[in-house]
C-alpha cells in the first residue's frame, strides 16, 4: 500500500465525517429548536420512540449524535429515562441505512447529489431551505468519501499480510475486540462500517471475518455517549448504560448464532456477489432483532441501569449542588439549542426565586432590622451574582453555536433577562442595607411608615408571582405584568406624597425621610426591572413562534 494510498484513505475517511457532519448540523438548523416539541409528542409511545429515532439517525447517519443527543436531553430533563430508551433502539436501526445505502452502490451519483445540495445553498436564497441543502449535500460528500476509502483499500487485497491479519478476526473475541476498539476510536459506527464495506469492496474481507468485527463496532459506538455522559446527571448516565447494555446484549446473542447456526452462511446466500450488501444486511438484522427482542422490556433495561446507578443523596446547600446540568453545555451536538434553551430557563427561574426571597426578606429587614435575616440577604445576593456569571457564561456559548436568527435573538432576550434579575436583587440588598443607616443614625420610622413599607412587600409578592406564571396568552400576561409596575409607580408616588404631609406635621425626620425616600425609589425600580423581564419573555414568544 503506497503513501498515496494512505492520503486517499485518510482524504476519504475525512470527507465521509464531514459529510455526516454537515448532515447533522442541517438537521439541527431545521428541527433543532423545535427538538422539545418533536420528541415530547412522539416519544410517549415506545413505538413512535423507535420510529423517530430511526428516522432522525437515518437522516444524520450517526447513532451517536443521536445518542448524545438524548443523554444531553435526559440531563437537561426534556427526556425521561424511558423515553430514551426507544430513541436509543431506533437510533440503533436508522445507523444501519449508511450501510444500505453504501451497499446500493450510489457512489456514481454523488457528485451529482453534493451539487444539488451546493445548488441549493448558493442559488437558492431563502434561508428556511438551506438546511436541506446542508444535508443532501452532506450525504453526497458522505459518499464521495466513500468511494475514496474504497479505491485506496484496493492495494490491500493482494497484500497477504494484511490478509492473514483479517483472518484472526474470524475468531468471536479477537474480532469483537477489534471492532469495539477501532469505532472506540474514530467514534462513528456509520464510519467504521463503510471503512468495513469499503475493505470488502476492494476485495480484501470477506463476511467470515467481518461479522464479529461488525458486532464489535456496535459496542465501540457506545463511548461517545459514554464521554457525553461524564459529568451528567444520573439518569443521563443511565442512559448511557442502557445503549451499552442494548449493544452487549445484541453482540452475545449474534456470536453465539454465528457460532451455533449457519447465520453467516444464510446472509452470504441472499447477496453472494456483494460482500457490502451482506455487511449492511447483517448490521440491519443485528439491530431490528435486538431491538425487537428488547422492546418489551425497555422498564426492565432502566431497572437495570438504576440497579448499576443508584440514586446518589444530593450534596446540601447550592454551592455544592451548583447548576449541575450546565455542566455539558458546551458540546456542539445536535438538539443543542434546546437544550440549552431548556437549561436556561431553569437556571434563570432558579435566579429569579433568589432574587424574589431578598426583595421579600428586604422590607422585613426595613422594618423590623432583623440581623439574621439580612445575613441571609447578603449570602443569597452572593448566589444571584454567581448565577448572572455562569448564565451569561451559558448563553455566551449557546449563541456561539447558534445558527440561526431567531436562535440567537432568543438567547439574546435570556442575557437582558439575567441582567434585571440580577438588578431586582441589588435593589433588594439596597433595602436591606438601609435598616443599618437606619440603626447608625438612630432613626424611627412611625406606625403609617411601617404599614406602608409592608403593603410595598405585598405588592412585589405579587407581582413575582405573575412573573412565576406565564400565561398561554402572552399578551394578556404582559399587560397583567404592565398593570402591576403601574400600580407600582402609583403607590410610589402617593407614598411620596405621605411622607411630604409627614415631615410638614413634624411626625417624621429629616434622616427618616431620606432613608424612606432611597427605599421608595428601589421599590420603583424592581418594578421597572419587572417589567424589562416581561417584555423579554414576551419577545422570546415571538422568536420562538418563527423558529
Amino acid at each position: 500500500m503506497k503513501w498515496t494510498d494512505v492520503m486517499g484513505l485518510l482524504g476519504g475517511l475525512a470527507l465521509f465525517l464531514y459529510g455526516m457532519q454537515m448532515m447533522s448540523q442541517g438537521l439541527e438548523n431545521a428541527a433543532g429548536n423545535k427538538m422539545k416539541q418533536i420528541l415530547g409528542k412522539l416519544t410517549s409511545n415506545r413505538f413512535l420512540g423507535v420510529v423517530v429515532g430511526a428516522v432522525i439517525t437515518a437522516v444524520i447517519q450517526s447513532s451517536s449524535a443521536t445518542t448524545v443527543m438524548v443523554v444531553g436531553f435526559v440531563n437537561s430533563g426534556l427526556m425521561t429515562l424511558t423515553q430514551a430508551i426507544w430513541i436509543i433502539m431506533g437510533a440503533n436501526i436508522g445507523t444501519t441505512i449508511t450501510g444500505q445505502l453504501i451497499a446500493l452502490d450510489v457512489g456514481a451519483l454523488a457528485p451529482f447529489i453534493a451539487f444539488v445540495g451546493v445548488a441549493i445553498l448558493v442559488f437558492l436564497k431563502n434561508e428556511k431551505i438551506h438546511p436541506i441543502g446542508h444535508i443532501v449535500a452532506g450525504l453526497g460528500i458522505l459518499f464521495i468519501g466513500m468511494d475514496m476509502m474504497s479505491a485506496s483499500m484496493e492495494p490491500l487485497s493482494d497484500s497477504t499480510e494484511f490478509i492473514r491479519l483479517l483472518t484472526r478476526f474470524e475468531n468471536p473475541i479477537l474480532g469483537i475486540l477489534a471492532g469495539m476498539i477501532f469505532t472506540a476510536i474514530i467514534q462513528s459506527s456509520s464510519a467504521s462500517v463503510g471503512i468495513l464495506q469499503a475493505l470488502a469492496a476492494g476485495g480484501v474481507v470477506t463476511l467470515d471475518s467481518a461479522a464479529f468485527i461488525l458486532f464489535g463496532q456496535n459496542i465501540g459506538t457506545c463511548i461517545t455517549a459514554l464521554l457525553a455522559a461524564i459529568g451528567a446527571n444520573r439518569n443521563a448516565k443511565r442512559t448511557t448504560v442502557v445503549h451499552f447494555s442494548f449493544n452487549i446484549i445484541g453482540t452475545f446473542l449474534f456470536a453465539i448464532l454465528c457460532v451455533v447456526t449457519p447465520l453467516i452462511h444464510w446472509m452470504q446466500s441472499i447477496s453472494p456477489d456483494n460482500v457490502p450488501a451482506q455487511i449492511a444486511n447483517l448490521h440491519t438484522l443485528f439491530n431490528i432483532v435486538t431491538t425487537i427482542l428488547l422492546l418489551p422490556f425497555g422498564q426492565v433495561l432502566a431497572t437495570i441501569a438504576k440497579k448499576i446507578l443508584p440514586d446518589r443523596e444530593r450534596a446540601k446547600g447550592w454551592q455544592q449542588g451548583m447548576l449541575p446540568h450546565m455542566q455539558n453545555s458546551a458540546r456542539d451536538m445536535l438538539g443543542q439549542s434546546a437544550i440549552s434553551t431548556e437549561e436556561t430557563k431553569k437556571e434563570l427561574y432558579q435566579m429569579l426565586h433568589l432574587a424574589e426571597q431578598n426583595v421579600h426578606h428586604a422590607f422585613e429587614v426595613f422594618i423590623h432590622n432583623d440581623k439574621e435575616l439580612f445575613q441571609t440577604i447578603v449570602s443569597q445576593e452572593e448566589q444571584v451574582d454567581q448565577m448572572n456569571d455562569k448564565i451569561t457564561c451559558l448563553i455566551t456559548t449557546a449563541i456561539s453555536h447558534e445558527n440561526t436568527t431567531s436562535g440567537s435573538s432568543v438567547f439574546s432576550s435570556y442575557y437582558a433577562i439575567t441582567g434585571n434579575i440580577e438588578r431586582i436583587s441589588d435593589h433588594a440588598m439596597n433595602i436591606a442595607e438601609y435598616s443599618k443607616m437606619r440603626k447608625k443614625m438612630g432613626v424611627k420610622f412611625t406606625k403609617k411608615a411601617k404599614k406602608e413599607a409592608a403593603s410595598l412587600q405585598e405588592v412585589c409578592d405579587q407581582l413575582f408571582v405573575l412573573l412565576y406564571h406565564m400565561e398561554e396568552d402572552m399578551e394578556v400576561w404582559h399587560q397583567k405584568v404592565a398593570d402591576q409596575e403601574q400600580k407600582i409607580d402609583d403607590l410610589t408616588k402617593q407614598y411620596r406624597d405621605n411622607m411630604m404631609e409627614r415631615i410638614q406635621k413634624k411626625e417624621c425626620s429629616y434622616q427618616a425621610s431620606i432613608l424612606y425616600s432611597e427605599m421608595l425609589t428601589d421599590f420603583e425600580r424592581i418594578g421597572d426591572h419587572a417589567l424589562n423581564i416581561a417584555d423579554e419573555w414576551q419577545a422570546i414568544a415571538g422568536f420562538e413562534s418563527n423558529l
